[in-house]
């Protein structure tokens, strides 16, 4: 089971801080640090800074790791260009070295978008497929051809497909709950599936919807990585837990039931119920990034136990 260090920056986050938990992923040895891809803070939290740009900071972090996967869960598709988003992630792979994922979403929130002149159109399931479509379309045009896309959102026409990513293929992540479309798409662009804030029993259910739709594809089923996004929330004790949680504005019995809550050994064994049933990855969203020794206490006493 790899566990990845999943960030919020929108609720509250400066580059430093995000870099602070970057290079404690790091050291701590975490598989990756992946952060979400919003321009507005939600629920009751004030949100200071602001919100930092999801590929500039991974950009940064690029120069300033050395071994830990980066990535987007999920990047927006209504936020970019396609054309712009593929050369933006193939630098930042390059700048990495070849340790960057992209995980593209069709894109939900949209006070974000109202809040910072960002075009939310109702049809966004068209455009993400088209996305995915263009984006691995430029990165797979051989140096010296030329790549050509006509659809309903989108139009290209000639492009040079540059700059190159520095891996051979870019790991792209898609998600969701759908029952028949995000499936599909799974099926066709996707290397990794992840079931974001799911039971392990919707979790179960889906994984085998999306399996089913890789081996329809002509893809063995286990093609794809399937993993999980889950709040955590870890304590040496009881009171420990509480007040981890009381700081992200959580109750403990929400987040046991909801995510990974309780004593290293009680996260352990919820984490076994998710691999039990062929999650392989779980993406741990950290709420309160100041807290250190809760990264610390995760590597010593949970991650250790899985490996």
């Amino acid at each position: 089971m790899d566990l990845r260090i999943f960030t919020e920056p929108q609720q509250g986050a400066s580059y430093d801080t995000l870099l602070a938990v970057a290079k404690a992923t790091e050291d701590l040895g975490f598989d990756a640090f992946f952060r979400s891809d919003h321009y507005l803070k939600m629920g009751d939290v004030d949100g200071l800074p602001g919100p930092t740009d999801a590929w500039i900071t991974l950009a940064g972090l690029a120069r300033e790791t050395k071994r830990i996967r980066l990535g987007t869960l999920m990047t927006a598709a209504t936020f970019r260009l396609p054309g712009v988003l593929a050369i933006q992630v193939a630098q930042v792979d390059q700048m990495s070295g070849g340790r960057v994922e992209l995980g593209l979403g069709a894109g939900w929130f949209e006070e974000e978008h109202k809040a910072y002149g960002i075009p939310f159109p109702k049809e966004k399931f068209g455009r993400l497929e088209e996305q995915l479509a263009i984006i691995t379309g430029l990165w797979e045009t051989e140096l010296g051809e030329t790549f050509d896309f006509h659809g309903t959102h989108y139009d290209l026409t000639g492009s040079p497909a540059l700059p190159k990513p520095a891996q051979a293929r870019i790991p792209v992540l898609i998600g969701g709950q759908g029952a028949t479309r995000t499936p599909r798409l799974t099926a066709r662009y996707a290397d990794e599936f992840n079931m974001p804030f799911a039971s392990v029993a919707d979790s179960k259910a889906q994984f085998g919807r999306v399996r089913t739709a890789v081996e329809t594809a002509g893809r063995k089923g286990d093609d794809l990585t399937y993993s999980n996004a889950l709040v955590v929330c870890v304590g040496k004790d009881d009171q420990e837990v509480a007040r981890r949680a009381a700081v992200i504005g959580r109750e403990v019995d929400e987040l046991k039931t909801n995510g990974l809550a309780g004593t290293p050994a009680e996260v352990v064994e919820k984490i076994g119920r998710y691999a039990e049933i062929g999650s392989e990855r779980i993406y741990l969203q950290i709420l309160d990034l100041s807290d250190l020794d809760h990264l610390e206490l995760i590597s010593a006493q949970v991650q250790s136990q899985l490996s």
